[in-house]
């Protein structure tokens, strides 16, 4: 081989290299308002693509949905049970020779759901510069088939649930592996109109940072608990317009959970109760007015007694301490994300009371990270999250045009 020659092929390997480390993957993200849920779509099928909508759910393993919502079945694989694929998904069952997979329902509103895993072609957008690019496709994307009895719950247009956990059946770590990019995948949960679900993210397109040059600052926090599949958070602290809360030795110990299907963050009891009251505390010396609770949520406000801002109504600042890189950072949530406008001149302070005794003592909401850019970094195991965006007078729900 030539000198030219060796040449050209390192440059094309070189090519293929940073053309593969800069491939990212956009998909929308409703918000479904009656029920404060997300979801994305996603075109399934080989021959007859179906758009179909997803409730995105970071506590699922294996996607799911019910496929009699597909317009063609066709080209559904059944995968057997004794294939390394459904050897591969842990907890995985056996009927005669299809595999079964069995997992809890996002909501707990019904038993497990139990389907037939399967595979389909799946497609999705590459991005460059905030264009859209040709869809290109999963051939052999796994997922398994549920029942209408699964639905219920679900918001009316939504036709099964999105896999986002930790674990290897997950819809993005089954995209990062087919295309060999960066395990990481990103969400921007919109407050209205279409939010931005990236994978494999490198420039996210919401202005004014929608080139390489102005990206959207970012801090980062580890996770723990990917490998029973969960996303926590070590929580140092929590703060009060600047006050850290007085808890109970170990009461934080716990650490937060985030989730992407309860509306409201639920806390244990006693961190509730001392947020709550250092939040009065500080409202009413805001000139805030108290007014009677609105259920679910049990301390309320007249609206008209607090200021405006970019960030919502004026009041005070709840922050989070987590670990960072060279001591404590702080994930700070303005009015826009602490507060609920339940009538039009009331506003709940939109935490909830989850008991003495809840399965989590702290489970973050999507109400506090909307408008919130989340990056789930597996090749690190980091959180990496921004301020919230309308800060700087932009939102979540800002979605590049097609050219």
């Amino acid at each position: 081989m030539g000198s030219l020659t060796r040449l050209i092929v390192i440059l094309s390997i070189l090519a293929a290299i940073t053309l593969k480390s800069n491939s990212q993957y956009l998909l929308p993200i409703t918000k479904h308002e009656p029920t404060n849920q997300f979801y994305t779509t996603l075109n399934i099928g080989s021959a007859t693509k179906s758009p179909v909508n997803l409730l995105l759910d970071l506590g699922t393993n294996l996607t799911w949905l019910n496929c009699r919502k597909l317009k063609s079945v066709s080209s559904l694989r059944l995968v057997t049970c004794q294939s390394s694929t459904c050897k591969s998904i842990p907890g995985n069952g056996c009927a005669g020779k299809s595999c079964l997979y069995k997992q809890p329902n996002p909501l707990g509103l019904i038993p497990d759901v139990t389907g037939r895993v399967v595979q389909d072609r799946v497609s999705i957008s590459t991005t460059d510069g905030g264009k859209f690019l040709t869809p290109v496709s999963v051939p052999r994307f796994t997922f398994s088939c549920a029942g209408e009895k699964a639905l219920h719950g679900l918001p009316p247009p939504v036709a099964g649930v999105l896999a986002l956990s930790p674990g290897s059946s997950s819809f993005t770590r089954q995209v990062t592996s087919a295309f060999n990019v960066i395990p990481k995948f990103s969400l921007c949960l919109p407050s209205s109109g279409t939010g931005h679900f990236y994978i494999a993210g490198v420039h996210y397109f919401i202005p004014p940072f929608n080139n390489s040059s102005f990206p959207i600052p970012m801090i980062f926090t580890p996770i723990r608990g990917v490998d029973s599949g969960d996303y926590l958070l070590n929580v140092l602290n929590i703060y009060v317009g600047g006050t850290p809360l007085s808890l109970k030795p170990n009461l934080l110990n716990g650490g937060a959970k985030l989730s992407t299907v309860v509306p409201y963050t639920v806390l244990h009891t006693d961190i509730y109760n001392a947020l709550a009251e250092s939040f009065t505390l500080k409202a009413k010396a805001m000139g805030i007015s108290k007014v009677p609770s609105v259920a679910p949520f049990k301390h309320c406000f007249d609206a008209s007694t607090a200021g405006k801002k970019l960030t919502g109504p004026n009041v005070p600042v709840i922050e989070i301490g987590l670990p960072g890189r060279i001591g404590e950072v702080k994930w700070g949530f303005y009015g826009a994300n602490t507060m609920v406008k339940v009538k039009e001149t009331v506003m709940c302070l939109a935490f909830i009371d989850g008991g003495k005794k809840p399965k989590d003592l702290m489970v973050i909401g999507t109400h506090q990270v909307q408008d919130h850019m989340l990056e789930f970094d597996f090749s690190r195991t980091v959180l990496a999250f921004s301020e919230s965006l309308l800060l700087q007078n932009t939102s979540c729900s800002t979605w590049p045009s097609q050219k």
